[in-house]
């Protein structure tokens, strides 16, 4: 295929491994499923999935399971061209415990530092970044460098054309100095979007904010031509800058584990607005696509085909379909 990407995203890779029993301790766990993780991959295979022309700017280690994420990202239709090894680095792993309906603790294990923090500016191809319809970056990009240089060269370059997306994706964890140190960098990197997406607490490490509505007033004031916070068990609540506004009602399923289901949120927002559609559809079929990840056990290997979306959304999907 020729012809610019539909979407590149640029940022997180890595293993997650997540036990195959629910509700119980990592210490308890016996049996582990091997996916591909990290949110800057799980958005491309989201989009993927739906049909999108999509690519993947990031890094693994030199090692079985870099290769193994090659392997994943090609079988699920993402371009790995940019995709490249850092002999130095382990592939990262991240271990979760899935305790429905709410909580989902993580471990990343990702020192002495993670491959995809080692992206130089000199190695991106910018001239593909340019033309993407749309190009989406991650918080966890800014959090080291030379990966936040990089991030914020790439953002220079696509100098607001088409859609740039800032996924704000905070990890405290990636900022030990806290949110102070973080939000200069996210006030940058705002300064470049056209749209930002995050939750109540990455909203309030961007802008200081942490209502919905006077958030997304914010993130418009920062620099964002749209504003998308996700609201949890309360929807989506989605501003533009030209007044419209739109919330989706949340969508009930039977939770089994709620990682992986903004990524795949994030995808089909990508999709919905390549498609050209109106706030208020992208935002419901965004918000189905989340629903529907949150009902299955695994992130990548979950992300919905439209079809499935569709018949969640029109009420055709019975429990067996959703899972």
């Amino acid at each position: 295929m020729t012809g610019p990407y539909d979407l590149i995203t640029m940022g997180r890779l890595g293993v997650d491994l997540y036990p195959l029993r629910t509700g119980v301790s990592l210490a308890e766990a016996d049996t582990f499923g091997k996916f591909l993780g990290g949110s800057a991959a799980n958005v491309a295979v989201a989009a993927a999935r739906l049909g999108r022309r999509t690519a993947l700017v990031s890094r693994t280690g030199d090692d079985p399971f870099g290769r193994y994420l090659h392997d994943e990202l090609r079988r699920f239709g993402v371009d790995d061209r940019w995709v490249t090894p850092v002999a130095a680095y382990p592939t990262p792993l991240t271990f979760c415990e899935i305790h429905p309906p709410d909580d989902f603790p993580l471990y990343f294990y990702r020192r002495p530092k993670a491959p995809d923090l080692e992206i130089h500016t000199a190695e991106l191809d910018l001239a593909a970044i340019r033309a993407a319809r749309i190009f989406w970056i991650t918080g966890t990009g800014l959090s080291e460098e030379p990966s936040r240089g990089a991030t914020l060269a790439a953002l220079r370059e696509r100098k607001r054309s088409g859609i740039t997306v800032f996924d704000l994706d905070w990890r405290p964890m990636f900022w030990p100095e806290g949110p102070a140190a973080a939000r200069p960098w996210y006030e940058r990197a705002l300064a470049h979007a056209t749209v930002a997406v995050g939750n109540a607490e990455e909203c309030e490490v961007a802008t200081g904010e942490r209502d919905p509505y006077a958030a997304a007033r914010a993130l418009l004031a920062a620099g964002a031509e749209l504003a998308v916070v996700k609201r949890g068990p309360k929807g989506v609540l989605a501003v533009h800058r030209d007044g419209t506004v739109a919330e989706a009602a949340p969508v009930e399923v039977e939770v089994v584990n709620g990682l992986g289901a903004g990524d795949a949120f994030g995808g089909a927002l990508c999709h919905g607005l390549l498609a050209g559609w109106d706030l208020g559809r992208v935002t419901r079929y965004a918000n189905a696509a989340g629903a529907i990840v949150a009902s299955r056990l695994a992130c990548s290997s979950a992300m919905p085909t439209e079809d499935e979306v569709t018949a969640l959304l029109t009420g055709t999907a019975g429990k067996a379909d959703v899972r």
